[in-house]
Protein backbone atom coordinates (compact mmCIF):
# COMPACT_ATOMS: atom_id res chain seq x y z
CA UNK A 1 0.00 0.00 0.00
CA UNK A 2 1.09 3.61 -0.53
CA UNK A 3 2.95 4.47 -3.71
CA UNK A 4 4.78 7.46 -5.10
CA UNK A 5 1.88 9.44 -6.60
CA UNK A 6 -0.80 11.83 -5.33
CA UNK A 7 -2.99 8.77 -4.72
CA UNK A 8 -0.86 7.32 -1.91
CA UNK A 9 -3.26 8.32 0.91
CA UNK A 10 -6.17 6.59 -0.83
CA UNK A 11 -3.98 3.51 -1.33
CA UNK A 12 -3.15 3.41 2.39
CA UNK A 13 -6.89 3.35 3.11
CA UNK A 14 -7.42 0.54 0.58
CA UNK A 15 -4.56 -1.49 2.05
CA UNK A 16 -5.88 -1.12 5.58
CA UNK A 17 -9.31 -2.37 4.46
CA UNK A 18 -7.73 -5.45 2.85
CA UNK A 19 -5.75 -6.08 6.06
CA UNK A 20 -8.94 -5.69 8.13
CA UNK A 21 -11.12 -8.09 6.11
CA UNK A 22 -8.72 -10.90 5.20
CA UNK A 23 -9.65 -14.12 7.01
CA UNK A 24 -7.11 -14.42 9.83
CA UNK A 25 -7.72 -18.17 10.07
CA UNK A 26 -6.44 -18.58 6.51
CA UNK A 27 -3.90 -15.79 6.12
CA UNK A 28 -1.22 -13.98 8.08
CA UNK A 29 -1.25 -10.50 6.56
CA UNK A 30 1.38 -7.79 6.91
CA UNK A 31 1.00 -4.14 5.96
CA UNK A 32 3.87 -3.06 3.72
CA UNK A 33 4.21 0.68 3.03
CA UNK A 34 5.86 1.40 -0.32
CA UNK A 35 6.69 5.11 -0.19
CA UNK A 36 9.25 7.35 -1.90
CA UNK A 37 11.38 7.65 1.22
CA UNK A 38 11.00 4.11 2.59
CA UNK A 39 9.74 0.57 2.07
CA UNK A 40 8.69 -0.80 5.45
CA UNK A 41 6.54 -3.36 7.23
CA UNK A 42 4.31 -1.49 9.70
CA UNK A 43 2.99 -3.62 12.56
CA UNK A 44 -0.25 -3.03 14.46
CA UNK A 45 1.58 -0.87 17.04
CA UNK A 46 3.00 1.39 14.34
CA UNK A 47 6.55 0.01 14.57
CA UNK A 48 8.40 -0.02 11.25
CA UNK A 49 10.80 -2.65 9.90
CA UNK A 50 12.65 -1.93 6.63
CA UNK A 51 12.13 -4.13 3.57
CA UNK A 52 15.12 -5.84 2.01
CA UNK A 53 14.53 -4.84 -1.61
CA UNK A 54 16.87 -7.58 -2.85
CA UNK A 55 14.33 -10.31 -2.02
CA UNK A 56 11.35 -8.44 -0.51
CA UNK A 57 11.90 -9.84 2.98
CA UNK A 58 11.76 -8.29 6.46
CA UNK A 59 14.26 -8.97 9.24
CA UNK A 60 12.50 -9.16 12.62
CA UNK A 61 14.25 -9.81 15.91
CA UNK A 62 13.32 -13.48 15.96
CA UNK A 63 12.90 -14.35 12.26
CA UNK A 64 13.11 -13.18 8.66
CA UNK A 65 9.69 -12.74 7.04
CA UNK A 66 9.28 -13.98 3.49
CA UNK A 67 5.95 -13.75 1.70
CA UNK A 68 3.88 -16.32 -0.21
CA UNK A 69 1.81 -13.69 -2.06
CA UNK A 70 1.57 -9.92 -2.40
CA UNK A 71 -1.84 -8.24 -2.32
CA UNK A 72 -1.30 -5.14 -4.45
CA UNK A 73 -3.40 -2.17 -3.28
CA UNK A 74 -1.17 0.60 -4.64
CA UNK A 75 -3.00 3.12 -6.86
CA UNK A 76 -0.72 4.96 -9.28
CA UNK A 77 3.02 4.44 -9.61
CA UNK A 78 4.78 2.08 -8.86
CA UNK A 79 1.92 -0.35 -8.16
CA UNK A 80 -0.46 0.34 -11.05
CA UNK A 81 1.97 1.12 -13.89
CA UNK A 82 3.83 -2.20 -14.07
CA UNK A 83 6.94 -1.43 -12.02
CA UNK A 84 6.02 -3.48 -8.94
CA UNK A 85 4.53 -6.22 -11.12
CA UNK A 86 7.83 -6.60 -12.99
CA UNK A 87 9.78 -6.54 -9.71
CA UNK A 88 7.67 -9.32 -8.18
CA UNK A 89 7.84 -11.29 -11.43
CA UNK A 90 11.64 -11.20 -11.26
CA UNK A 91 11.53 -12.34 -7.62
CA UNK A 92 8.99 -15.08 -8.40
CA UNK A 93 6.47 -13.80 -5.84
CA UNK A 94 2.79 -14.09 -6.86
CA UNK A 95 0.82 -10.83 -6.74
CA UNK A 96 -2.87 -10.11 -7.10
CA UNK A 97 -3.03 -7.52 -9.89
CA UNK A 98 -2.49 -7.98 -13.63
CA UNK A 99 0.92 -8.59 -15.21
CA UNK A 100 3.45 -5.80 -15.80
CA UNK A 101 2.64 -5.20 -19.49
CA UNK A 102 -1.11 -4.96 -18.88
CA UNK A 103 -0.52 -2.64 -15.93
CA UNK A 104 1.69 -0.31 -17.97
CA UNK A 105 -0.75 -0.30 -20.88
CA UNK A 106 -3.93 0.36 -18.88
CA UNK A 107 -2.17 3.06 -16.84
CA UNK A 108 -1.50 4.96 -20.08
CA UNK A 109 -4.91 6.24 -21.20
CA UNK A 110 -3.72 7.16 -24.71
CA UNK A 111 -2.11 3.79 -25.39
CA UNK A 112 -4.99 1.81 -23.89
CA UNK A 113 -7.64 3.48 -26.05
CA UNK A 114 -5.44 3.18 -29.16
CA UNK A 115 -4.96 -0.57 -28.62
CA UNK A 116 -8.70 -1.19 -28.10
CA UNK A 117 -9.90 0.99 -31.01
CA UNK A 118 -9.30 -1.66 -33.75
CA UNK A 119 -11.56 -4.01 -31.77
CA UNK A 120 -14.50 -1.63 -32.14
CA UNK A 121 -14.30 -0.17 -28.63
CA UNK A 122 -15.15 3.50 -29.04
CA UNK A 123 -13.63 6.50 -27.27
CA UNK A 124 -14.01 10.29 -27.47
CA UNK A 125 -12.21 12.39 -30.08
CA UNK A 126 -8.85 13.30 -28.57
CA UNK A 127 -5.70 15.41 -28.93
CA UNK A 128 -2.32 14.48 -27.45
CA UNK A 129 0.41 16.73 -25.99
CA UNK A 130 3.81 15.95 -24.50
CA UNK A 131 5.71 18.35 -22.25
CA UNK A 132 7.61 20.80 -24.47
CA UNK A 133 5.21 20.50 -27.44
CA UNK A 134 3.93 23.70 -29.01
CA UNK A 135 0.37 24.40 -27.82
CA UNK A 136 -1.97 25.48 -30.60
CA UNK A 137 -5.29 26.26 -28.90
CA UNK A 138 -7.16 26.73 -32.18
CA UNK A 139 -5.99 23.35 -33.48
CA UNK A 140 -6.95 21.62 -30.22
CA UNK A 141 -10.45 23.15 -30.19
CA UNK A 142 -10.95 22.31 -33.86
CA UNK A 143 -10.24 18.64 -33.03
CA UNK A 144 -12.17 18.21 -29.76
CA UNK A 145 -14.48 21.22 -29.46
CA UNK A 146 -15.66 22.97 -26.30
CA UNK A 147 -16.23 22.10 -23.58
CA UNK A 148 -13.42 19.56 -23.41
CA UNK A 149 -11.50 17.64 -20.77
CA UNK A 150 -7.77 18.11 -20.22
CA UNK A 151 -6.26 15.11 -18.42
CA UNK A 152 -2.91 13.92 -17.20
CA UNK A 153 -2.33 10.80 -19.30
CA UNK A 154 -0.89 8.64 -16.51
CA UNK A 155 -2.67 9.61 -13.30
CA UNK A 156 -5.68 8.44 -11.34
CA UNK A 157 -8.33 9.71 -8.92
CA UNK A 158 -8.94 12.67 -11.26
CA UNK A 159 -5.66 14.35 -10.35
CA UNK A 160 -4.59 16.77 -13.09
CA UNK A 161 -8.01 16.90 -14.82
CA UNK A 162 -9.98 20.01 -15.80
CA UNK A 163 -13.15 20.67 -17.76
CA UNK A 164 -12.57 23.63 -20.07
CA UNK A 165 -15.41 25.77 -21.43
CA UNK A 166 -13.49 28.71 -22.87
CA UNK A 167 -10.45 28.94 -25.12
CA UNK A 168 -8.60 31.32 -22.78
CA UNK A 169 -8.77 28.75 -19.92
CA UNK A 170 -7.12 25.99 -21.98
CA UNK A 171 -3.47 26.89 -21.25
CA UNK A 172 -4.04 26.95 -17.46
CA UNK A 173 -5.72 23.54 -17.65
CA UNK A 174 -2.79 22.11 -19.62
CA UNK A 175 -0.32 23.50 -17.06
CA UNK A 176 -2.37 21.93 -14.26
CA UNK A 177 -2.24 18.54 -16.02
CA UNK A 178 1.54 18.84 -16.46
CA UNK A 179 1.84 19.04 -12.66
CA UNK A 180 0.87 15.34 -12.62
CA UNK A 181 2.40 13.97 -15.82
CA UNK A 182 4.55 14.93 -18.81
CA UNK A 183 1.89 13.56 -21.20
CA UNK A 184 -1.60 14.93 -21.70
CA UNK A 185 -4.78 13.73 -23.36
CA UNK A 186 -7.43 16.30 -24.29
CA UNK A 187 -10.84 14.77 -25.00
CA UNK A 188 -14.14 15.93 -26.42
CA UNK A 189 -16.95 16.27 -23.89
CA UNK A 190 -19.47 13.44 -24.17
CA UNK A 191 -22.93 14.28 -22.88
CA UNK A 192 -24.50 11.15 -21.44
CA UNK A 193 -24.80 8.74 -18.53
CA UNK A 194 -21.47 7.78 -16.93
CA UNK A 195 -21.07 4.23 -15.66
CA UNK A 196 -18.34 2.20 -14.01
CA UNK A 197 -17.98 -1.51 -14.83
CA UNK A 198 -16.00 -3.89 -12.63
CA UNK A 199 -14.56 -7.04 -14.17
CA UNK A 200 -12.75 -9.55 -11.99
CA UNK A 201 -11.42 -13.08 -12.01
CA UNK A 202 -13.58 -14.88 -9.43
CA UNK A 203 -13.31 -18.58 -8.71
CA UNK A 204 -11.53 -19.10 -12.01
CA UNK A 205 -14.09 -17.27 -14.16
CA UNK A 206 -14.13 -13.79 -15.70
CA UNK A 207 -17.04 -12.08 -13.94
CA UNK A 208 -18.64 -8.72 -14.80
CA UNK A 209 -20.03 -7.15 -11.63
CA UNK A 210 -23.27 -5.13 -11.41
CA UNK A 211 -22.83 -1.78 -13.16
CA UNK A 212 -22.61 1.50 -11.23
CA UNK A 213 -24.12 4.77 -12.45
CA UNK A 214 -22.17 7.88 -11.49
CA UNK A 215 -24.07 11.07 -10.66
CA UNK A 216 -21.94 13.97 -9.47
CA UNK A 217 -22.91 17.23 -7.77
CA UNK A 218 -19.81 18.77 -9.32
CA UNK A 219 -19.15 19.58 -12.95
CA UNK A 220 -17.63 16.13 -13.46
CA UNK A 221 -16.52 13.10 -11.41
CA UNK A 222 -13.49 14.82 -9.87
CA UNK A 223 -11.49 14.08 -6.69
CA UNK A 224 -14.02 15.86 -4.46
CA UNK A 225 -16.90 13.92 -6.04
CA UNK A 226 -15.04 10.61 -5.71
CA UNK A 227 -13.78 10.92 -2.15
CA UNK A 228 -15.58 13.76 -0.37
CA UNK A 229 -19.22 12.81 -0.82
CA UNK A 230 -20.03 15.04 -3.79
CA UNK A 231 -21.43 12.23 -5.89
CA UNK A 232 -24.07 9.53 -5.87
CA UNK A 233 -23.18 6.03 -7.03
CA UNK A 234 -26.17 3.90 -7.96
CA UNK A 235 -25.70 0.14 -8.28
CA UNK A 236 -27.22 -1.37 -10.34
CA UNK A 237 -27.23 1.52 -12.81
CA UNK A 238 -30.50 2.91 -14.15
CA UNK A 239 -29.79 2.08 -17.78
CA UNK A 240 -31.71 0.24 -20.48
CA UNK A 241 -31.36 -3.49 -21.05
CA UNK A 242 -29.64 -2.76 -24.37
CA UNK A 243 -27.14 -0.42 -22.67
CA UNK A 244 -26.47 -2.93 -19.90
CA UNK A 245 -25.92 -5.79 -22.35
CA UNK A 246 -23.67 -3.70 -24.63
CA UNK A 247 -21.41 -2.24 -21.92
CA UNK A 248 -21.15 -5.60 -20.12
CA UNK A 249 -20.02 -7.27 -23.33
CA UNK A 250 -17.53 -4.51 -24.16
CA UNK A 251 -16.00 -4.40 -20.66
CA UNK A 252 -15.53 -8.18 -20.68
CA UNK A 253 -14.15 -8.10 -24.23
CA UNK A 254 -11.60 -5.43 -23.28
CA UNK A 255 -10.54 -7.49 -20.24
CA UNK A 256 -10.10 -10.60 -22.39
CA UNK A 257 -8.40 -8.81 -25.32
CA UNK A 258 -5.79 -7.41 -22.95
CA UNK A 259 -5.37 -10.80 -21.19
CA UNK A 260 -6.10 -9.13 -17.87
CA UNK A 261 -6.01 -10.86 -14.50
CA UNK A 262 -7.03 -9.57 -11.08
CA UNK A 263 -9.45 -6.67 -10.78
CA UNK A 264 -10.31 -4.05 -13.37
CA UNK A 265 -12.77 -1.17 -13.29
CA UNK A 266 -13.56 0.56 -16.57
CA UNK A 267 -15.34 3.90 -17.01
CA UNK A 268 -17.74 4.57 -19.88
CA UNK A 269 -20.10 7.33 -21.01
CA UNK A 270 -23.17 6.45 -23.05
CA UNK A 271 -23.95 8.46 -26.15
CA UNK A 272 -27.43 7.11 -26.84
CA UNK A 273 -27.12 3.33 -26.55
CA UNK A 274 -23.40 3.35 -27.40
CA UNK A 275 -20.77 3.20 -24.62
CA UNK A 276 -17.54 5.19 -25.08
CA UNK A 277 -14.61 4.07 -22.95
CA UNK A 278 -12.75 6.66 -20.87
CA UNK A 279 -10.19 4.49 -19.07
CA UNK A 280 -9.48 1.22 -17.28
CA UNK A 281 -8.11 0.97 -13.74
CA UNK A 282 -6.16 -2.16 -12.85
CA UNK A 283 -5.87 -1.39 -9.12
CA UNK A 284 -9.20 0.26 -8.24
CA UNK A 285 -10.09 1.62 -4.81
CA UNK A 286 -10.81 -1.07 -2.21
CA UNK A 287 -12.26 0.87 0.73
CA UNK A 288 -15.73 0.02 1.99
CA UNK A 289 -17.06 3.05 0.05
CA UNK A 290 -15.18 2.33 -3.19
CA UNK A 291 -17.08 1.39 -6.33
CA UNK A 292 -15.70 -2.12 -6.94
CA UNK A 293 -16.46 -3.35 -3.38
CA UNK A 294 -19.96 -1.81 -3.70
CA UNK A 295 -20.49 -3.75 -6.93
CA UNK A 296 -19.21 -6.96 -5.36
CA UNK A 297 -21.62 -6.48 -2.46
CA UNK A 298 -24.59 -6.17 -4.83
CA UNK A 299 -23.38 -9.39 -6.52
CA UNK A 300 -23.42 -11.13 -3.12
CA UNK A 301 -19.63 -11.18 -2.74
CA UNK A 302 -18.35 -10.00 0.65
CA UNK A 303 -15.09 -8.08 1.03
CA UNK A 304 -13.48 -11.14 2.64
CA UNK A 305 -14.56 -13.29 -0.34
CA UNK A 306 -13.45 -10.63 -2.85
CA UNK A 307 -9.97 -10.36 -1.33
CA UNK A 308 -9.57 -14.11 -0.79
CA UNK A 309 -10.45 -14.80 -4.43
CA UNK A 310 -7.74 -12.38 -5.60
CA UNK A 311 -5.12 -14.19 -3.51
CA UNK A 312 -6.23 -17.65 -4.65
CA UNK A 313 -6.17 -16.56 -8.31
CA UNK A 314 -2.65 -15.14 -7.86
CA UNK A 315 -1.42 -18.36 -6.27
CA UNK A 316 -2.92 -20.38 -9.16
CA UNK A 317 -1.13 -18.19 -11.72
CA UNK A 318 2.20 -18.59 -9.88
CA UNK A 319 2.01 -21.85 -7.89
Amino acid sequence: MGGYSSEYKISLKSGNVVHKYLDTEKYESYRIHILKDKWAYVDDSGNEYPINRGNFSVALKSETLKFDCVFNSIHGTPGEDGLMQAYFSLLGIPQTSCDYYQAALTFNKRDLLSVLKPYGIKSAASYYLNLGDEINSDEIIKKVGLPCFVKANKAGSSFGISKVYEKDKLIAAIENAYNEDDEIIIEAFLDGTEVSVGVIKYKGETKVLPITEIITENDFFDYEAKYQGKSKEITPARITEVQEKTVTEIAKRAYDILKMTGYSRSEFIFVGEEPYMLEMNSTPGLTEQSILPQQAGVAGISLAQLFESAIEEALKQNP
